[in-house]
């Protein structure tokens, strides 16, 4: 809605509409369609959604007049529905409602700046009984058979290219980059490929090795000790994840407070049902 707002304001010679000489809240009323008041209060949610970055080169007589026009025009435009609703268009602005009150209540508690306490207390429990972590960057070459993997040692042995042969022969999507995998951590791969890969000495390719994803010849490119961040130097991370984490603690606080009973016997075969929409 805000690209057709702004795209609008060369159209429009902006006169700022006069409000009684008196004090105004959010009930005051800016204008009525057929009726139906357009408020203060409605402008000043529709400003606050647009965003600074937004309308920064607006002058506030022009940005006033562009809202207002917009809410004009969309409040004209919704009547066309009607006054009884469809049931879809009833469930649709049911969902619309219950998303933005969680919303709200929900950026309230984002809201609230963390201590040095709270980012202090994320850092301790991301790094704080860390030791340095070694870092693996190695390459593969994956195929189905112990004979295939066999063959392919054998010719790495007797100095064939690495990186040719997994472009030529790897099963995987490393292949057509040498069948590099980049960098990683031992844990994040299966213990089989773990295990070959911190015995092996720099440069070094392991004998074939057997996963549940077939057998593998692995050369170890680099390694690496990665030590904790400093606390300074990654406080905005923390800070966005003891928010995310406030978050997260106040929806399962109040799921776990509610009463939540779910109709059995209903089939998801429903969901396909449009008709029951009246559709």
């Amino acid at each position: 809605m805000l690209k057709p707002l702004l795209a609008a304001s060369a159209l429009f010679a902006g006169h700022l509409v006069a409000l009684p000489a008196m004090a105004q809240d959010a009930d005051t009323v800016v204008a009525t369609v057929n009726g139906e008041t357009i408020t203060l209060g409605q402008m000043i949610v529709m400003r606050q959604g647009l965003g600074a970055d937004a309308t920064q080169n607006l002058p506030d007589t022009a940005l006033w007049d562009l809202m207002l026009d917009q809410m004009i025009r969309q409040t004209a435009v919704a009547q066309g529905a009607g006054k009884e609703l469809s049931q879809r268009d009833a469930a649709a602005l049911e969902i619309e409602r219950r998303s933005y009150l969680a919303g709200s209540v929900l950026e309230k508690v984002a809201a609230t700046e963390p201590s040095e306490a709270d980012l202090r207390a994320a850092y301790d429990q991301a790094f704080g009984s860390a030791t340095p972590v070694i870092e693996y960057n190695a390459a593969h070459i994956l195929v189905k058979t112990k004979d295939e993997a066999d063959a392919i040692a054998k010719q790495l042995a007797e100095g064939a290219d690495f990186g040719q042969l997994a472009a030529e022969k790897s099963t995987d999507n490393s292949g057509p980059n040498k069948g590099d995998l980049g960098w990683f951590q031992a844990e994040q791969m299966v213990a089989p490929f773990a295990d070959a890969v911190k015995a092996l000495e720099k440069g070094k390719v392991s004998a074939p090795v057997e996963t549940q994803f077939g057998w593998h010849v692995i050369k170890l490119i680099d390694s690496r000790e990665m030590t904790p961040p400093n606390f300074d130097e990654i406080k905005a991370e923390l800070a966005v994840q003891v928010r995310r984490d406030k978050v997260q603690a106040e929806i399962e606080k109040r799921v776990a407070a509610s009463k939540v009973e779910k109709t059995e016997g209903l089939s998801p075969d429903l969901l396909n049902k449009t008709e029951l929409l009246g559709e």
